[in-house]
Protein backbone atom coordinates (compact mmCIF):
# COMPACT_ATOMS: atom_id res chain seq x y z
CA UNK A 1 0.00 0.00 0.00
CA UNK A 2 2.91 2.22 0.53
CA UNK A 3 3.85 2.44 -3.11
CA UNK A 4 -0.15 2.88 -3.82
CA UNK A 5 0.40 5.97 -1.80
CA UNK A 6 3.98 7.54 -3.37
CA UNK A 7 1.71 7.38 -6.83
CA UNK A 8 -1.18 8.93 -4.90
CA UNK A 9 1.21 11.84 -4.04
CA UNK A 10 2.86 12.72 -7.60
CA UNK A 11 2.03 16.25 -8.36
CA UNK A 12 -0.38 16.77 -10.28
CA UNK A 13 1.11 19.11 -12.84
CA UNK A 14 4.79 19.60 -14.51
CA UNK A 15 6.27 22.81 -13.51
CA UNK A 16 7.62 24.61 -15.64
CA UNK A 17 11.32 26.20 -15.69
CA UNK A 18 12.51 29.82 -16.10
CA UNK A 19 13.09 29.44 -19.86
CA UNK A 20 9.65 27.78 -20.31
CA UNK A 21 11.30 24.48 -20.47
CA UNK A 22 9.33 21.30 -19.34
CA UNK A 23 10.10 19.78 -16.36
CA UNK A 24 9.55 15.86 -15.31
CA UNK A 25 7.93 14.38 -19.13
CA UNK A 26 4.95 12.48 -19.04
CA UNK A 27 5.13 9.23 -21.22
CA UNK A 28 3.04 9.73 -24.49
CA UNK A 29 0.68 6.66 -25.95
CA UNK A 30 -2.69 8.73 -26.42
CA UNK A 31 -1.96 12.05 -27.18
CA UNK A 32 0.86 13.37 -29.31
CA UNK A 33 0.31 17.59 -29.37
CA UNK A 34 -1.58 19.25 -27.03
CA UNK A 35 -1.60 22.62 -25.76
CA UNK A 36 -0.76 22.62 -21.77
CA UNK A 37 -1.46 25.73 -19.89
CA UNK A 38 -0.31 26.97 -16.46
CA UNK A 39 -2.49 27.81 -13.71
CA UNK A 40 -1.53 30.98 -11.92
CA UNK A 41 1.04 31.86 -15.50
CA UNK A 42 -0.86 34.38 -17.80
CA UNK A 43 0.29 33.27 -21.37
CA UNK A 44 2.28 30.79 -20.40
CA UNK A 45 1.54 27.92 -22.57
CA UNK A 46 3.58 25.81 -24.90
CA UNK A 47 3.03 22.69 -27.27
CA UNK A 48 4.22 19.41 -25.95
CA UNK A 49 6.43 17.39 -28.41
CA UNK A 50 5.81 13.94 -29.34
CA UNK A 51 7.84 12.39 -26.20
CA UNK A 52 4.88 14.02 -23.96
CA UNK A 53 1.13 13.69 -23.00
CA UNK A 54 -0.97 16.65 -21.26
CA UNK A 55 -0.57 15.85 -17.49
CA UNK A 56 -4.00 17.34 -16.54
CA UNK A 57 -6.95 17.11 -19.35
CA UNK A 58 -9.45 18.94 -18.83
CA UNK A 59 -13.24 17.99 -18.31
CA UNK A 60 -15.02 16.43 -21.67
CA UNK A 61 -18.55 18.15 -22.23
CA UNK A 62 -21.64 16.36 -20.50
CA UNK A 63 -23.79 14.38 -21.86
CA UNK A 64 -26.54 16.04 -24.03
CA UNK A 65 -29.03 15.95 -21.56
CA UNK A 66 -32.48 13.90 -22.08
CA UNK A 67 -35.96 16.30 -22.20
CA UNK A 68 -39.16 15.20 -21.16
CA UNK A 69 -41.13 18.38 -22.55
CA UNK A 70 -43.10 16.65 -25.26
CA UNK A 71 -43.07 12.99 -27.06
CA UNK A 72 -40.73 14.13 -30.04
CA UNK A 73 -38.33 16.41 -27.60
CA UNK A 74 -37.92 13.39 -25.70
CA UNK A 75 -36.77 10.72 -29.13
CA UNK A 76 -35.01 13.91 -30.57
CA UNK A 77 -33.05 14.00 -27.09
CA UNK A 78 -32.64 10.47 -26.46
CA UNK A 79 -30.87 10.38 -30.18
CA UNK A 80 -28.25 12.81 -29.58
CA UNK A 81 -27.53 11.27 -26.67
CA UNK A 82 -27.08 8.34 -28.53
CA UNK A 83 -25.05 10.05 -31.24
CA UNK A 84 -22.68 11.23 -28.26
CA UNK A 85 -21.62 7.71 -27.53
CA UNK A 86 -19.85 6.65 -30.05
CA UNK A 87 -16.87 8.67 -29.88
CA UNK A 88 -13.30 7.95 -31.45
CA UNK A 89 -12.23 6.97 -28.01
CA UNK A 90 -14.93 4.91 -27.19
CA UNK A 91 -14.85 3.35 -30.24
CA UNK A 92 -11.30 2.27 -29.59
CA UNK A 93 -12.49 0.90 -26.30
CA UNK A 94 -15.01 -1.10 -27.55
CA UNK A 95 -12.86 -2.55 -29.74
CA UNK A 96 -9.91 -3.13 -27.46
CA UNK A 97 -12.32 -4.66 -25.04
CA UNK A 98 -13.27 -7.20 -27.26
CA UNK A 99 -9.59 -7.61 -28.85
CA UNK A 100 -8.44 -8.97 -24.96
CA UNK A 101 -11.46 -10.98 -25.08
CA UNK A 102 -10.46 -12.98 -27.87
CA UNK A 103 -7.18 -12.87 -26.22
CA UNK A 104 -8.69 -14.63 -23.08
CA UNK A 105 -11.08 -16.77 -25.18
CA UNK A 106 -7.32 -18.37 -26.75
CA UNK A 107 -5.91 -18.34 -23.50
CA UNK A 108 -8.61 -20.67 -21.75
CA UNK A 109 -8.47 -22.93 -25.26
CA UNK A 110 -4.46 -23.36 -25.12
CA UNK A 111 -5.18 -24.17 -21.54
CA UNK A 112 -7.72 -27.07 -22.49
CA UNK A 113 -6.22 -28.35 -25.11
CA UNK A 114 -2.55 -28.67 -23.19
CA UNK A 115 -5.11 -30.51 -19.90
CA UNK A 116 -6.47 -32.79 -23.13
CA UNK A 117 -2.86 -33.79 -23.29
CA UNK A 118 -1.76 -34.38 -20.13
CA UNK A 119 0.93 -31.15 -19.71
CA UNK A 120 -0.47 -29.22 -16.27
CA UNK A 121 2.11 -26.95 -15.30
CA UNK A 122 0.41 -23.70 -14.49
CA UNK A 123 3.15 -22.03 -12.80
CA UNK A 124 5.60 -23.34 -15.58
CA UNK A 125 3.20 -22.29 -18.29
CA UNK A 126 2.70 -18.37 -17.13
CA UNK A 127 6.51 -18.08 -17.14
CA UNK A 128 6.50 -18.07 -20.29
CA UNK A 129 4.33 -14.98 -19.87
CA UNK A 130 6.23 -12.92 -17.73
CA UNK A 131 9.82 -13.79 -19.44
CA UNK A 132 8.32 -12.03 -22.97
CA UNK A 133 7.21 -9.01 -20.89
CA UNK A 134 10.37 -8.86 -19.93
CA UNK A 135 12.27 -9.04 -22.78
CA UNK A 136 10.07 -7.05 -24.46
CA UNK A 137 9.02 -3.67 -22.36
CA UNK A 138 12.11 -4.19 -19.60
CA UNK A 139 15.16 -2.98 -22.78
CA UNK A 140 13.12 0.15 -23.50
CA UNK A 141 12.58 0.81 -19.88
CA UNK A 142 16.75 1.14 -19.28
CA UNK A 143 16.91 2.64 -22.67
CA UNK A 144 14.48 5.67 -21.74
CA UNK A 145 16.00 5.65 -18.06
CA UNK A 146 19.56 4.48 -18.74
CA UNK A 147 20.60 2.01 -16.53
CA UNK A 148 21.26 3.32 -13.59
CA UNK A 149 17.55 5.27 -13.66
CA UNK A 150 16.28 2.06 -13.80
CA UNK A 151 18.11 0.54 -10.96
CA UNK A 152 16.61 3.38 -8.99
CA UNK A 153 13.44 2.71 -10.38
CA UNK A 154 13.42 -0.93 -8.69
CA UNK A 155 14.63 -0.03 -4.97
CA UNK A 156 12.56 2.91 -5.09
CA UNK A 157 9.28 2.69 -6.18
CA UNK A 158 10.06 -1.32 -7.18
CA UNK A 159 6.11 -3.46 -6.94
CA UNK A 160 5.27 -7.03 -7.06
CA UNK A 161 2.04 -8.15 -8.64
CA UNK A 162 -0.58 -10.48 -7.28
CA UNK A 163 -1.20 -10.97 -11.00
CA UNK A 164 1.13 -13.53 -10.83
CA UNK A 165 -0.97 -15.86 -8.38
CA UNK A 166 -4.27 -14.66 -10.09
CA UNK A 167 -3.09 -16.24 -13.28
CA UNK A 168 -1.04 -19.42 -11.47
CA UNK A 169 -4.62 -20.03 -9.76
CA UNK A 170 -7.35 -19.75 -12.13
CA UNK A 171 -5.39 -22.04 -14.23
CA UNK A 172 -5.31 -24.96 -11.92
CA UNK A 173 -8.90 -24.15 -10.90
CA UNK A 174 -9.75 -25.12 -14.60
CA UNK A 175 -8.16 -28.89 -13.38
CA UNK A 176 -10.58 -29.06 -10.36
CA UNK A 177 -14.28 -27.24 -10.95
CA UNK A 178 -16.53 -27.26 -13.78
CA UNK A 179 -16.59 -24.82 -16.67
CA UNK A 180 -19.53 -23.41 -15.56
CA UNK A 181 -18.41 -22.71 -12.32
CA UNK A 182 -15.52 -21.02 -13.85
CA UNK A 183 -17.64 -18.58 -15.65
CA UNK A 184 -19.65 -17.42 -12.88
CA UNK A 185 -17.42 -16.91 -10.19
CA UNK A 186 -14.55 -15.44 -12.28
CA UNK A 187 -17.32 -12.37 -12.62
CA UNK A 188 -16.39 -11.72 -8.87
CA UNK A 189 -13.45 -10.09 -10.25
CA UNK A 190 -16.00 -7.08 -11.03
CA UNK A 191 -16.98 -5.71 -7.86
CA UNK A 192 -13.51 -6.26 -6.29
CA UNK A 193 -12.10 -4.34 -9.02
CA UNK A 194 -14.86 -1.53 -8.71
CA UNK A 195 -14.70 -1.47 -4.81
CA UNK A 196 -10.41 -1.19 -5.00
CA UNK A 197 -11.19 1.65 -7.84
CA UNK A 198 -13.37 3.67 -5.37
CA UNK A 199 -10.51 3.40 -2.82
CA UNK A 200 -7.42 4.14 -5.00
CA UNK A 201 -9.21 6.73 -7.10
CA UNK A 202 -12.06 7.59 -5.56
CA UNK A 203 -14.14 6.99 -8.82
CA UNK A 204 -18.11 7.47 -8.21
CA UNK A 205 -20.53 5.53 -10.75
CA UNK A 206 -23.04 7.06 -12.09
CA UNK A 207 -26.70 4.83 -10.80
CA UNK A 208 -26.53 4.20 -15.00
CA UNK A 209 -23.26 2.50 -14.93
CA UNK A 210 -24.60 0.02 -12.55
CA UNK A 211 -27.58 -0.67 -15.03
CA UNK A 212 -24.99 -1.61 -17.52
CA UNK A 213 -23.12 -3.67 -15.30
CA UNK A 214 -26.27 -5.19 -14.25
CA UNK A 215 -26.72 -6.30 -17.77
CA UNK A 216 -23.31 -7.29 -18.68
CA UNK A 217 -24.33 -9.85 -16.36
CA UNK A 218 -27.26 -10.91 -17.50
CA UNK A 219 -25.41 -11.67 -20.66
CA UNK A 220 -23.26 -13.51 -18.69
CA UNK A 221 -26.53 -15.31 -17.28
CA UNK A 222 -27.19 -16.20 -21.11
CA UNK A 223 -23.96 -17.39 -21.83
CA UNK A 224 -23.82 -20.03 -18.31
CA UNK A 225 -27.67 -20.92 -19.36
CA UNK A 226 -26.44 -21.91 -23.08
CA UNK A 227 -23.57 -24.15 -22.26
CA UNK A 228 -26.12 -26.13 -19.28
CA UNK A 229 -28.79 -26.50 -22.20
CA UNK A 230 -26.11 -27.77 -24.18
CA UNK A 231 -24.49 -29.84 -21.69
CA UNK A 232 -21.07 -28.63 -22.75
CA UNK A 233 -19.76 -28.57 -19.19
CA UNK A 234 -17.46 -30.87 -18.13
CA UNK A 235 -17.18 -33.34 -14.75
CA UNK A 236 -14.96 -31.41 -11.60
CA UNK A 237 -12.68 -33.77 -9.79
CA UNK A 238 -12.98 -31.39 -6.69
CA UNK A 239 -16.07 -28.83 -7.18
CA UNK A 240 -15.36 -27.12 -4.08
CA UNK A 241 -11.01 -26.95 -4.03
CA UNK A 242 -11.74 -25.77 -7.44
CA UNK A 243 -14.24 -22.87 -6.85
CA UNK A 244 -12.46 -21.59 -4.19
CA UNK A 245 -9.20 -21.46 -6.49
CA UNK A 246 -11.25 -19.64 -9.04
CA UNK A 247 -12.40 -17.30 -5.89
CA UNK A 248 -9.04 -16.27 -4.96
CA UNK A 249 -7.96 -15.61 -8.62
CA UNK A 250 -10.81 -13.30 -9.31
CA UNK A 251 -10.00 -11.83 -6.33
CA UNK A 252 -6.77 -11.21 -6.93
CA UNK A 253 -7.15 -10.58 -10.87
CA UNK A 254 -9.54 -7.70 -9.40
CA UNK A 255 -6.67 -6.42 -7.01
CA UNK A 256 -4.14 -6.28 -10.42
CA UNK A 257 -6.41 -4.79 -12.73
CA UNK A 258 -7.65 -1.90 -10.24
CA UNK A 259 -3.53 -1.86 -8.83
CA UNK A 260 -2.49 -2.05 -12.55
CA UNK A 261 -5.06 0.96 -13.48
CA UNK A 262 -3.66 3.36 -10.81
CA UNK A 263 -0.18 2.57 -11.91
CA UNK A 264 -0.70 3.52 -16.23
CA UNK A 265 -2.77 6.51 -15.08
CA UNK A 266 0.48 7.94 -13.57
CA UNK A 267 3.61 5.97 -14.88
CA UNK A 268 4.48 5.00 -18.78
CA UNK A 269 3.04 1.99 -20.19
CA UNK A 270 7.00 0.52 -20.52
CA UNK A 271 7.75 1.10 -16.87
CA UNK A 272 4.47 -1.04 -15.61
CA UNK A 273 4.05 -3.43 -17.97
CA UNK A 274 8.04 -4.25 -18.03
CA UNK A 275 8.08 -3.81 -14.13
CA UNK A 276 4.93 -6.73 -14.28
CA UNK A 277 7.30 -8.96 -16.12
CA UNK A 278 10.66 -8.61 -14.13
CA UNK A 279 8.92 -9.19 -10.94
CA UNK A 280 6.55 -12.17 -12.65
CA UNK A 281 9.86 -13.92 -13.86
CA UNK A 282 11.38 -14.00 -10.69
CA UNK A 283 8.53 -14.92 -8.96
CA UNK A 284 6.74 -17.38 -11.50
CA UNK A 285 10.67 -18.73 -11.93
CA UNK A 286 10.90 -19.41 -8.05
CA UNK A 287 7.93 -21.09 -7.93
CA UNK A 288 7.77 -22.78 -10.78
CA UNK A 289 11.32 -24.49 -9.45
CA UNK A 290 9.61 -25.13 -6.43
CA UNK A 291 6.72 -27.03 -7.15
CA UNK A 292 7.43 -28.30 -10.69
CA UNK A 293 10.61 -29.07 -11.29
CA UNK A 294 10.36 -32.78 -11.35
CA UNK A 295 7.18 -32.56 -13.29
CA UNK A 296 8.98 -31.03 -15.88
CA UNK A 297 11.11 -33.69 -16.33
CA UNK A 298 7.82 -36.10 -16.87
CA UNK A 299 5.54 -33.82 -19.30
CA UNK A 300 5.53 -34.57 -22.52
CA UNK A 301 7.66 -31.55 -24.98
CA UNK A 302 6.67 -32.32 -28.20
CA UNK A 303 5.56 -30.32 -31.33
CA UNK A 304 1.94 -29.47 -30.21
CA UNK A 305 2.79 -28.57 -26.64
CA UNK A 306 5.49 -26.35 -27.79
CA UNK A 307 2.79 -24.35 -30.25
CA UNK A 308 0.42 -24.19 -27.51
CA UNK A 309 2.47 -22.59 -25.48
CA UNK A 310 3.61 -20.45 -28.13
CA UNK A 311 -0.19 -19.66 -28.66
CA UNK A 312 -1.15 -19.10 -24.75
CA UNK A 313 2.08 -16.55 -24.90
CA UNK A 314 1.10 -14.76 -27.79
CA UNK A 315 -2.38 -14.14 -26.86
CA UNK A 316 -1.56 -12.89 -23.52
CA UNK A 317 1.07 -10.76 -24.69
CA UNK A 318 -1.36 -8.85 -26.90
CA UNK A 319 -3.46 -8.89 -23.64
CA UNK A 320 -0.95 -7.54 -21.39
CA UNK A 321 -0.15 -4.80 -23.90
CA UNK A 322 -3.90 -3.74 -25.07
CA UNK A 323 -5.33 -3.63 -21.51
CA UNK A 324 -3.15 -0.66 -19.97
CA UNK A 325 -4.45 1.11 -22.71
CA UNK A 326 -7.68 0.22 -22.37
CA UNK A 327 -7.32 0.91 -18.45
CA UNK A 328 -6.42 4.61 -19.60
CA UNK A 329 -9.04 4.74 -22.55
CA UNK A 330 -11.77 3.56 -19.68
CA UNK A 331 -11.38 2.04 -16.74
CA UNK A 332 -10.15 -1.48 -15.23
CA UNK A 333 -13.56 -2.10 -14.51
CA UNK A 334 -14.99 -2.27 -18.22
CA UNK A 335 -11.82 -3.76 -18.90
CA UNK A 336 -13.36 -6.95 -16.89
CA UNK A 337 -17.05 -6.06 -18.37
CA UNK A 338 -15.45 -6.62 -21.99
CA UNK A 339 -14.33 -9.87 -21.03
CA UNK A 340 -18.04 -11.19 -20.19
CA UNK A 341 -18.11 -12.18 -24.11
CA UNK A 342 -15.27 -14.42 -24.24
CA UNK A 343 -17.36 -17.32 -24.27
CA UNK A 344 -19.30 -16.51 -27.51
CA UNK A 345 -15.57 -16.48 -28.83
CA UNK A 346 -15.06 -19.64 -27.30
CA UNK A 347 -18.31 -21.19 -29.48
CA UNK A 348 -16.67 -19.62 -32.85
CA UNK A 349 -13.29 -21.74 -31.67
CA UNK A 350 -15.56 -24.65 -30.21
CA UNK A 351 -17.27 -24.88 -33.46
CA UNK A 352 -13.96 -25.90 -35.60
CA UNK A 353 -12.32 -27.63 -32.77
CA UNK A 354 -14.69 -29.37 -31.25
CA UNK A 355 -17.53 -29.17 -33.70
CA UNK A 356 -20.26 -27.37 -31.36
CA UNK A 357 -23.17 -26.84 -32.79
CA UNK A 358 -24.14 -23.39 -32.37
CA UNK A 359 -27.25 -22.79 -29.84
CA UNK A 360 -29.58 -19.62 -30.38
CA UNK A 361 -29.18 -18.30 -27.44
CA UNK A 362 -25.56 -17.24 -28.22
CA UNK A 363 -26.05 -14.65 -30.08
CA UNK A 364 -28.74 -12.89 -28.20
CA UNK A 365 -26.52 -13.09 -24.84
CA UNK A 366 -23.49 -11.63 -27.06
CA UNK A 367 -25.36 -8.52 -28.05
CA UNK A 368 -26.92 -8.49 -24.22
CA UNK A 369 -23.44 -7.59 -22.59
CA UNK A 370 -22.10 -5.19 -25.93
CA UNK A 371 -25.31 -3.18 -24.97
CA UNK A 372 -24.64 -3.35 -21.08
CA UNK A 373 -21.52 -2.09 -22.17
CA UNK A 374 -22.66 0.86 -24.47
CA UNK A 375 -25.14 0.93 -21.05
CA UNK A 376 -22.57 1.68 -19.14
CA UNK A 377 -21.07 5.15 -20.83
CA UNK A 378 -24.57 6.31 -21.36
CA UNK A 379 -24.14 9.02 -18.56
CA UNK A 380 -21.01 9.32 -17.82
CA UNK A 381 -17.96 9.15 -20.97
CA UNK A 382 -15.20 6.93 -21.10
CA UNK A 383 -12.51 9.99 -20.19
CA UNK A 384 -14.47 11.27 -17.38
CA UNK A 385 -13.89 8.23 -15.33
CA UNK A 386 -10.33 9.00 -13.61
CA UNK A 387 -7.89 11.35 -14.01
CA UNK A 388 -4.60 10.88 -16.18
CA UNK A 389 -1.59 12.31 -14.77
CA UNK A 390 1.48 10.42 -16.30
CA UNK A 391 4.83 11.60 -15.87
CA UNK A 392 8.48 9.40 -15.32
CA UNK A 393 9.69 9.44 -11.55
CA UNK A 394 11.36 12.65 -10.70
CA UNK A 395 14.41 11.29 -9.88
CA UNK A 396 15.15 9.57 -13.55
CA UNK A 397 16.41 11.47 -16.24
CA UNK A 398 15.07 10.51 -19.17
CA UNK A 399 16.99 9.80 -22.61
CA UNK A 400 16.73 13.18 -25.01
CA UNK A 401 15.78 15.53 -21.60
CA UNK A 402 18.71 17.45 -19.66
CA UNK A 403 20.03 17.66 -16.00
CA UNK A 404 16.22 17.44 -13.48
CA UNK A 405 14.42 16.31 -17.07
CA UNK A 406 14.35 19.85 -18.40
CA UNK A 407 13.92 19.55 -21.64
CA UNK A 408 16.06 21.11 -24.26
CA UNK A 409 14.94 24.57 -25.83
Amino acid sequence: MSNTLNYLETPAVPELSANSGLISPVDTDDYSKAPLAVEGKAGVSDEIDDESVPAAINAAPARPPIVYSSLGAFFSSLWLRFKSLWTRRFVLSLLAGQLVSLCITCTSVCTTELGIRGWALPTTQTFFLYFILFVVYTPYTMYRYGFKGWAKMILKDGYKSCDVEGNYTVVLAYEYTTLLSCMLLDAWAIPVCIGLSWLYMRTKLHWSQYVGILICIGGLGMLVASDEITDKDWQSSDMVRGDILMIIGATLYGVSNATEELFVRNRPLYEVVGQMGFWGMIINGCQAAGLEHKLMTEVTWDGATIGLLIAYTAAMLILYTVAPLLYRMTSAAYYNLSLLTSDFYGLLFGLFLYHYAPFWLYFPAFAVVILGLVVYYWHQKPEEQAKLNVRAPDYVTMRGFGVNNTAAV
